[in-house]
């Protein structure tokens, strides 16, 4: 069989990302956004590639991901954050929200914006998504972007 197959790879040297950060829960967020940036130079960007951004928490998310979509300025965004589930149904809205949200964003503006917000129910757990046990999360979403931004160029090509 000879049918043509389309993917993206994962060379980031001629791509921008913005990798755009809730401060909530920074503690966990934070080992997110290193992951996400060693990532992205493991795969070949260079610092002037990469733009951090940062928004008050996971609900703002979304906002601040259509305004830099807007900006035309970057191929990928990585949105990340941490909505830790409590005792009240306050993480039902911030994770729903912030989900839905950001992938109308991706929709409506054609660029890639990756998941890489944590919705965990424990403190724990969400510390081991943030580099221990079950890898970096912010790193696995830094991939996404990369290859969605490099599957979305080639489709326009």
């Amino acid at each position: 069989m000879d049918i043509k197959t389309i993917e993206g790879d994962l060379q980031a040297r001629e791509l921008r990302f913005a990798v755009l950060a809730a401060r909530f829960n920074d503690f966990i967020v934070d080992q997110l956004v290193r992951g996400a940036v060693d990532s992205l130079r493991r795969h070949g960007a260079t610092d002037k590639q990469i733009e951090i951004v940062r928004a008050p928490g996971a609900f703002e998310l979304p906002l601040v991901a259509r305004k830099l979509a807007l900006t035309k300025r970057y191929d990928a965004i990585i949105a990340l954050g941490a909505v830790i589930k409590g005792a009240t149904a306050h993480f039902d809205f911030v994770a729903g929200e912030c989900a839905g949200g950001l992938a109308r964003v991706a929709h409506d503006t054609g660029i890639p914006v990756a998941f890489g917000v944590l919705t965990t129910d424990t403190i724990e757990q969400a510390v081991e998504r943030a580099g221990t046990k079950a890898g970096n999360k912010g790193a696995d979403a830094a991939v996404t972007a990369i290859e969605l931004a490099n599957l979305l160029r080639r489709i326009g090509q």
